[in-house]
């Protein structure tokens, strides 16, 4: 059973169940680097700004109305809980978001859980929201979602998001126990594709695993919104919450380092990710290894490469692929912006599950070997397994 936490408690009863931030020393990046100037724009089911956690934090006013649909009206409690994680200032005993300096940018199409068919016909295509924010100075695309299909204008829609300079962060996805399915758009060239991590370091037995995961962070027993009344919190697993860290944790890095481009944030993340295997040999399950931005922040001369170089190069070119080095997509002719809801599975909405009770298996016996590594200051053991050629 979950447990409903009131966010008109004592902050540190919803706070203090926000293991990670002191996992990745959050008050010591804090010192450093809080997100301020940087925005991110959140693609979800909206989000709410007047939580007493948003207030002030969401530029609603941003979004150009051709995409703008009911942006800043969450249909599900997701997009909110997202945006909390990235940004809350933590007040009225709300969320405390690991970049609390940053701004959200909402944006709302349709997804698992919308089920009023005039809404999802009125929701913003998906290809043209990222177009919209491409065009945008918003520097970093979170997006907690996904599903089975490959759509050629979303496709496209990334490419042009890629060309314009934007850091783009997606879910993996929650299906490892069913079909595994390959999600998109996290597996589209140039998005990151985030794998979700338990306190130990250990890969969720849900998080979706292939050779488009590149990176992990904590995203099991966290608190989220219960629903759309924005009355409690409830604890919850999915590669959604380690999505709305890992972008998070980019815009503390840009915020400090604003003269990077998204592909030097990126490629600190991936070197001081931590992993026991070689960084050019990356794990199906956790990729490049656990985020770690505190240990870019404290080297105020780290050296992130240059600023042209692709840290995702060899994936981008290569593609997904499944275990036979064949290409696992399923790809859809039509161009419209679909209802993520899909046989597939849908990271949106199952990314926010209040019932993690049956997530007690902490290693996947894949025969794959453990060690004890360091996220921010506590030990985390990880497991891996080598990818594909």
């Amino acid at each position: 059973m979950s447990a409903g936490l009131t966010p008109s408690a004592a902050a540190a009863d919803v706070q203090s169940q926000q293991w990670y931030l002191s996992a990745m020393k959050a008050e010591e990046m804090w010192k450093v680097s809080t997100g301020k100037g940087i925005k991110v724009a959140v693609v979800d089911t909206g989000v709410n700004p007047n939580t007493p956690s948003l207030k002030g934090q969401v530029l609603g006013d941003e979004v150009p109305k051709a995409v703008g649909y009911k942006a800043t009206e969450d249909y599900l409690g997701h997009g909110t809980s997202m945006a909390e994680i990235i940004a809350g200032s933590g007040a009225g005993g709300g969320l405390k978001g690991i970049a609390p300096g940053a701004k959200i940018v909402p944006y709302r199409i349709s997804l698992k859980g919308l089920k009023s068919k005039s809404e999802r016909e009125k929701a913003p295509n998906e290809a043209a929201v990222i177009r919209a924010i491409a065009d945008s100075d918003a520097k970093i695309i979170s997006m907690s979602y996904g599903g089975s299909l490959d759509f050629p204008d979303v496709r496209a829609a990334f490419k042009y998001a890629n060309s314009k300079g934007k850091l783009m962060i997606a879910a993996t996805g929650n299906d490892a126990e069913g079909k595994n399915f390959t999600g998109y758009p996290a597996s589209y060239p140039y998005v990151v594709g985030v794998a979700a991590a338990d306190k130990s370091g250990t890969v969720g037995k849900f998080s979706t695993n292939g050779n488009y995961v590149d990176l992990a962070s904590p995203g099991l027993d966290t608190p989220t919104w219960c629903d759309n009344t924005f009355r409690s919190y409830c604890l919850g697993e999915g590669t959604s919450m380690a999505t709305a860290i890992a972008s998070a944790s980019a815009a503390l890095i840009w915020s400090n380092h604003p003269d990077w481009t998204a592909n030097q944030v990126l490629a600190s993340l991936i070197d001081t990710a931590g992993r026991d295997w070689a960084k050019d040999d990356p794990s199906t399950y956790l990729g490049y290894g656990l985020i770690r931005p505190r240990k870019v922040l404290e080297n105020s001369d780290f050296n992130p490469g240059s600023a042209q170089t692709d840290p995702l190069a060899k994936e981008n070119a290569a593609g997904v692929t499944d275990d036979t080095g064949g290409s696992p997509s399923t790809s859809a002719s039509a161009s419209s912006q679909p209802e993520k809801d899909t046989s597939g599975g849908q990271t949106s909405a199952a990314g926010s599950s209040a019932d993690s009770s049956d997530n007690t298996t902490l290693w996947v016996a894949l025969g794959a070997a453990a060690a004890v590594l360091l996220l921010g200051g506590g030990a985390f053991a990880v497991i891996r397994s080598r990818r594909g050629a």
